[in-house]
């Protein structure tokens, strides 16, 4: 059997059956990390995803078996800063770096360029994560070293966006610009654990949630789910008109606003809470009949474009819920509200399902494979939404809520591991069909 040909100099012909039967049966190498920026960004970022699904599920078995643990930071700000911010800005990278060059009409960004900054943030996080538990200056000292990778990944994309000269540069400008956002919140992160300051803390990580991930994934969003659908099914038009792209970004950014007031700790009264609901509840009609009209009926046939899809719904539903608590909050004096079910249905839900759909499809469709959700992956899909719904429904049941949130988390490790051992697996691999990339 022929050896299968390193990257750099891998043939642009077409593969003959023994180079691609080479290439399925090749070992695993971490050369093959560096020919693709997906590859690379995806790798390290599912590495992160699953030690961070791993940790949190050791710590709420612990807590069910009565052990208590060291915190250095408060633990509900642990647990936000990392399942935010550890894995989401490096699959940013792998996507950003790949799609990004093409809606710039500009040539391939090298994955080895990107190497740097993603050693920095991996580094970093292994020194945070057990800095959480035994020491703040380890977990401050990482941290910074996150901040530092995601300001070079962040400064790498703003020159992209600055050089191009494509005639729609929007998206990717907006992209950019909640890329800075993300590398300001990581910086106030770093200072908020070095003093100690858990309210600053807070702050940054709400700010960060709904003005980088969110802002980021919206916009995403909105270039290219209506495309795919359109691709997909003939009958869906590629409708995404920009004043429904402000009025996404305006709304999320608002609500990061918002986010941070309420965590300051200012009183806040009836006045505020239903000015809160005023802006929700027609945003929440707005992005659920969004839904209808990108095609999530006619989008259930293809597996892929269903997953998309139903990521997206999440939004509607996390913005719907958020009005219902305020108006709650509002009629009771703030004593009863849907506590973390919004915030779950956002992160869990619209992130979490849609990072998983979209790094699927870009796995597949640059790795050599079908760009369609197979089995496996439709299966670890549907865990990943069995969890989302576990953890919604036990913040609005506070009396099964320890249960049900400890089987939230099972839930999430094994969708979030599964789907980083298949791919990562394949990251280290040449393509099945023995071309580059």
């Amino acid at each position: 059997m022929k050896p299968v040909p390193p990257p750099q100099v891998a043939s642009l012909a077409r593969p003959s059956a023994a180079q691609r039967a080479a290439a399925r049966s090749a070992p695993w190498s971490a050369r093959w990390l560096l020919v693709a920026p997906h590859r690379l960004g995806f790798f390290a970022a599912a590495l992160m995803l699953s030690l961070s699904a791993l940790w949190w599920c050791a710590v709420l078995l612990a807590r069910a078996m009565g052990l208590a643990l060291p915190w250095q930071v408060a633990t509900a700000s642990a647990h936000a800063l990392l399942m935010s911010m550890a894995f989401m800005p490096m699959f940013f990278t792998g996507f950003l770096f790949t799609a990004g060059p093409k809606w710039l009409d500009l040539p391939e960004v090298p994955a080895r360029s990107l190497l740097p900054a993603l050693l920095c943030m991996l580094t970093g996080w292994c020194g945070v994560l057990p800095g959480l538990h035994i020491s703040w200056v380890v977990s401050a000292t990482g941290l910074a070293l996150v901040a530092l990778g995601w300001s070079m990944v962040s400064w790498r994309f703003m020159g992209l966006v600055r050089r191009s000269r494509a005639p729609e540069r929007l998206h990717p400008t907006l992209v950019a610009m909640a890329c800075a956002v993300g590398a300001v919140v990581l910086w106030v992160d770093v200072a908020a654990l070095a003093l100690r300051h858990d309210v600053l803390l807070r702050c940054a990580i709400q700010f960060g949630l709904w003005g980088f991930l969110a802002v980021l994934f919206a916009v995403v969003s909105h270039r290219m789910i209506p495309f795919f659908g359109a691709s997909a099914v003939p009958v869906l038009d590629a409708w995404r008109p920009l004043w429904l792209l402000w009025v996404m970004v305006g709304m999320l950014w608002l609500q990061a606003m918002l986010a941070v007031v309420e965590r300051i700790g200012w009183p806040m009264g009836p006045g505020f809470r239903w000015f809160q609901c005023a802006i929700e509840a027609p945003g929440a009609l707005l992005l659920l009949w969004l839904t209808w009209r990108w095609g999530l009926v006619q989008s259930l046939k293809i597996r892929m474009l269903a997953m998309l899809h139903g990521g997206f719904l999440w939004l509607g539903v996390a913005i719907g819920l958020q009005a219902l608590s305020h108006g709650l909050m509002a009629l009771t004096g703030n004593e009863l509200s849907l506590g973390l079910a919004p915030v779950h249905a956002l992160t869990m839900g619209y992130l979490g399902a849609t990072m998983f759909a979209m790094t699927t499809r870009v796995a597949s469709g640059h790795g050599g494979r079908p760009v369609a959700a197979d089995n496996p992956a439709w299966i670890l899909y549907w865990v990943l939404q069995a969890a989302v719904l576990l953890r919604v429904i036990g913040a609005l049941w506070p009396s099964g809520a320890a249960a049900l949130t400890l089987a939230a988390v099972l839930a999430w490790s094994v969708a979030t591991v599964g789907w980083s051992w298949r791919y990562g697996n394949g990251f280290g691999r040449p393509r099945p069909d023995a071309r580059p990339g």
